[in-house]
């Protein structure tokens, strides 16, 4: 704000542009900080910065797709072609904003980037009219404008791949397509055909994208591979679609140990097979909990359980815990509700799940984390 007040003390730039460049650098220190590290980087206003991909995201996509020639159909920034970049000998960056695509122009050179060739105009258009192919397109569709609420489809998105779909394979035998991770799978394998991969990515317990690898005339079972990085490691987890169907479950009331899948196993809907995978018993057929006698090496949170007790206002109360954290899963009050209605604060070193066990029942698991 400060800066607002003040004259710019730059010539030929605007206060208004320099306040821009600062917020928009703010949100790069820990998403982009190859960029926010690098002096003379010029930044786009901080809604880009917001929807472009993180570095951890952008290199695991590149890792994944290491084709000789790529082109990145919705450029954007350019941070998913940078890394591209890294694993590819050549990048073609579309990008339908003119001076967004002369940003990322700019930063390339800042960065010494020689690979990358920039392309200001849209991805598609650009495809229809080269007579080049490539070992791989990648596209990152946005919703658009018009479409509301939360739930959306792939062909909600510009560009839209399921129409365009047909046209791109004649470009290329491989496709990765990323999408925000309110996308719904089963909606997504509707849409789209030929999907041989399926990649649920979040990072610190928090889903980012989902990623579509899409092999032209592939015939066989689509693969879920769940990555969540944490600080220190990563927790991977995968299964094929016939396995999560055909899986059974046996059900138990709590044991030794309470486990929580990451967001990214949820998100997946691996929810029987994970349990079959890693024996375990799931408490409830629609609580995702899971619990053990045994100690096991979890793609998740761990608990020691201490205590369970059916669900009654005057017995939770007399344990006289004043705070916690509170968890509820498949249980009908949230856990707004349940603070309220129990006068508990948020946080400290114990853990309450408010669930339904296999016997149907409301139960209260008080839990410390391992």
């Amino acid at each position: 704000m400060s800066v607002l007040l003040k004259k710019a003390p730059f010539p030929n730039i605007s206060t208004k542009e320099l306040v821009e460049q600062i917020e928009a650098k703010k949100k790069c220190k820990k998403k982009l900080p190859t960029w926010y590290n690098t002096s003379n980087i010029y930044y786009p206003n901080k809604l880009n910065i917001e929807q472009t991909s993180s570095e951890v995201t952008a290199e695991y996509k590149a890792k994944i797709l290491t084709k000789k020639t790529l082109i990145d159909l919705t450029g954007g920034f350019g941070v998913d072609s940078y890394f591209f970049s890294k694993y590819s000998s050549q990048i073609w960056h579309c990008e339908k904003n003119e001076n967004l695509s002369k940003i990322a122009s700019h930063n390339y050179q800042i960065l010494d980037i020689k690979n990358i060739k920039t392309v200001p105009g849209n991805g598609i258009d650009f495809l229809k009219n080269t007579n080049q192919s490539f070992d791989a397109i990648y596209a990152d569709p946005s919703r658009r404008s018009d479409i509301k609420g939360k739930v959306f489809l792939l062909s909600d998105c510009e560009p839209n791949i399921p129409e365009n779909l047909d046209i791109l394979l004649k470009y290329s035998d491989n496709i990765l397509i990323k999408t925000a991770p309110l996308l719904d799978i089963s909606a997504g394998l509707k849409e789209l055909h030929f999907v041989k991969e399926i990649h649920v990515v979040a990072v610190e317990n928090d889903v980012k994208e989902l990623l579509w690898i899409i092999q032209k005339n592939f015939s066989g079972e689509t693969q879920i591979k769940t990555v969540n990085f944490k600080k220190n490691k990563k927790e991977l987890f995968e299964f094929v679609l016939s396995e999560e169907k055909n899986a059974k479950t046996e059900l138990s009331n709590p044991l030794e140990y309470l486990y929580e899948p990451n967001t990214a196993i949820l998100k997946s809907g691996g929810f029987k097979v994970v349990a079959k995978k890693l024996q375990l018993f799931k408490l409830h057929k629609h609580t995702h909990l899971y619990t053990s006698k045994h100690l096991i090496d979890f793609t998740g949170k761990t608990f020691k359980i201490e205590e369970v007790l059916l669900y009654n206002k005057k017995a939770i109360k007399k344990m006289g815990i004043k705070k916690a954290n509170v968890i509820s899963r498949n249980f009908p009050i949230s856990v707004a509700e349940i603070r309220k209605n129990l006068k508990i604060s948020d946080g400290g070193d114990i853990y309450l799940f408010f669930t339904t066990n296999s016997e149907n029942q409301r139960v209260v698991i008080k839990c410390a984390r391992i």
